[in-house]
């Protein structure tokens, strides 16, 4: 097959799995791992030499730890000293040092062992990251530790990538370089990166050509990666080292951006060509030995994590969590394993075996922490309800149900002309924030009539409802106008459809939260824009009226779904009929220039 073929092939199947297999959840790389597995040897059998796409994609982690680097801000690193070190070494020293012994015990010879605790010790950083975005979780402190240690495990692989070739027996005595050489390679790349690369980039820039900085960008990396591996070091650290000298530059977005692309293809790839090289038959020979052992590395890594993170500080809930997130086996476990066999520090069926079980353990993930969250954290993590607050016997002129954002700006009005209000909050956590600022804040249901009157409603004069959901804000609202009628009802609208809901309850005065802004900020464009103070003022006017107008139209028919969206297009028609005549009227008032 040649190579324009084989590279239709590769690209096909990433873009048919990776999106097949989202669809259902899953992460990137168990997309890119599935199409390589079906065009395989063990699969359709499309490309027949998974080693040599293995080879040409590696450059793809060259990029990746050059964009690392580019992220790895000292300040950013400073803040996170404690986390990412203490925690995140923690991790790295027992997980490897606990595999590596049991490796030992199972036969492998101490160096195999070491190489193969340390890559199955390190979890995938994009699965992980990923899973935690979904649930919003990156900013827990199950997240943020998280983070903490698999930034830890991507700075463990620059070291361990420039240690392996130097372990080799592959690698003889004459041409292994010595400690002097490597150490003056690496201060030859810091110094002179440090004081030629902005000046370099500088130039470059001035041309003011995007393509000149793309390669320029490319070339950067793939001379730091080829001088590192020309002193017996590891391309990676180059690229890493490179990406860490210009992190603080002015140019770190713009270099960001243009590997970004070759990065994120490369990679991918690398990791069709490792699903390819998967030796499956080993699953279906030893379906109980390579499911043991994912099951075996996922519970001793969780195991380990769950009391370090405990010692740290967690709490059981968190703890879990952030065990069960980064039990798996991670991408850059086929990183290692594929330098360890190159190198010969381990061999291949070892190698095929190991790169079964971080895959597996991989798939598994999902599964448990859905269990977790669905099954095991419910029960695990059931309070009891928090009982509403005993509202003091004070009689207030004003009731504000919601206390957001909304809500506060109304009572820190009212406030200011010393104007009292009983203020009530659904949210507990929203509740005890607010009280740490001093404002005085009860825990309830404003839809719950006990709740109300406790509150002074058959005294006061006003309600404002300034709730943040749709039907808390509607049953709060019917509660109100069925029991307490002589209350006037200020009710803050999501949308349109809530403010027809909220009118036919009855409700006094409805205010839609965001017309009033969106108006402000539209006449402050058109000033930009160079418009006039009264001609701003003026279509404002006119746009409020309009549009207020034709809020009370569809009111009036908004149980018709026809007869609304006729309501809307006559007035979008009407709307710009009156703008046109407007501006016609403008050109014709203006004196004409005086001809030539």
């Amino acid at each position: 097959m040649s190579l324009l073929s084989q590279s239709v092939v590769l690209l096909a199947s990433a873009v048919i799995a990776v999106p097949l297999l989202k669809h259902f959840g899953l992460a990137s790389v168990l997309g890119y791992l599935a199409a390589g597995v079906a065009i395989g040897p063990w699969g359709l059998g499309l490309i027949g030499d998974p080693s040599a796409i293995l080879h040409a994609t590696e450059f793809g982690v060259v990029l990746l730890l050059f964009i690392i680097g580019l992220e790895l801000q000292p300040s950013r690193l400073w803040v996170l000293r404690r986390a990412v070190f203490g925690l995140g070494g923690a991790q790295v020293l027992l997980t490897s040092t606990a595999l590596a012994l049991i490796g030992w015990l199972l036969g492998l010879d101490t160096t195999a062992a070491i190489v193969a605790g340390l890559a199955l010790s390190l979890s995938s950083t994009a699965f992980v990251l990923q899973m935690l975005a979904e649930k919003n979780q990156l900013t827990s402190r199950h997240g943020r530790d998280g983070f903490a240690v698999l930034l830890f495990q991507d700075l463990a692989v620059i070291p361990l990538l420039a240690i392996l070739p130097l372990l080799s027996p592959a690698t003889s005595a004459v041409s292994r370089p010595s400690a002097w050489v490597s150490i003056g390679a690496v201060l030859a790349v810091v110094v002179g990166g440090r004081y030629l690369l902005r000046p370099a980039f500088a130039l470059v820039a001035r041309a003011k050509s995007h393509e000149i900085f793309v390669m320029a960008t490319l070339l950067l990396v793939m001379a730091m990666a080829w001088g590192m591996e020309a002193a017996g070091l590891s391309m990676s650290l180059g690229a890493f080292l490179a990406g860490v000298l210009l992190a603080d530059s002015e140019y770190r977005h713009e270099l960001e951006a243009n590997i970004e692309p070759f990065k994120g293809v490369l990679l991918g790839l690398f990791f069709v060509a490792v699903g390819m090289a998967a030796n499956l038959g080993l699953l279906r020979a030893q379906p109980l030995v390579v499911l043991g052992l994912a099951l075996g590395l996922m519970l001793l890594k969780a195991l380990l994590l769950y009391l370090i993170g405990r010692v740290v500080g967690l709490d059981g809930p968190a703890g879990r969590r952030l065990a069960i997130y980064l039990a798996q086996g991670g991408e850059f476990a086929f990183v290692l394993l594929a330098v360890a066999v190159s190198q010969q520090l381990l061999d291949t069926p070892t190698a095929e075996l190991l790169t079964m079980t971080v895959t597996l353990s991989m798939a598994l993930t999902p599964l448990f922490v859905s269990v977790h969250e669905r099954w095991i954290a419910p029960k695990l993590e059931r309070k009891p309800p928090r009982e509403f607050d005993q509202i003091e016997a004070e009689q207030h002129r004003v009731i504000i149900a919601g206390f957001g954002r909304f809500g506060q700006i109304v009572a820190r009005v009212l406030r200011t002309r010393k104007i009292a209000v009983t203020v009530l909050e659904a949210n507990p956590e929203q509740v005890d924030f607010v009280r740490r600022f001093g404002s005085r804040v009860y825990y309830g249901d404003a839809s719950r009539v006990e709740l109300l009157r406790a509150a002074g409603a058959d005294k006061a004069e006003v309600l404002v409802l300034a709730i943040d959901e749709v039907e808390a804000s509607i049953k709060a609202a019917e509660t109100a106008r069925r029991h307490f009628p002589q209350l006037k009802i200020y009710a803050r609208a999501r949308n349109r459809f809530h403010y027809y809901r909220l009118r036919d309850l009855g409700v006094d005065v409805v205010t839609r939260e965001t017309f009033a802004a969106s108006l402000e900020l539209a006449g402050d464009v058109l000033a930009g824009l160079g418009s006039s103070r009264a001609i701003v003022d003026e279509t404002l006017t006119a746009f409020r009226q309009h549009d207020e107008a034709l809020l009370e139209r569809q009111y009036a028919v908004h149980h018709d779904e026809t007869q609304l969206l006729q309501t809307a297009r006559d007035a979008m028609a009407e709307l710009e009929a009156l703008f046109e005549s407007d501006s016609h009227s403008e050109v014709k008032t203006q004196p004409t220039s005086p001809p030539n």
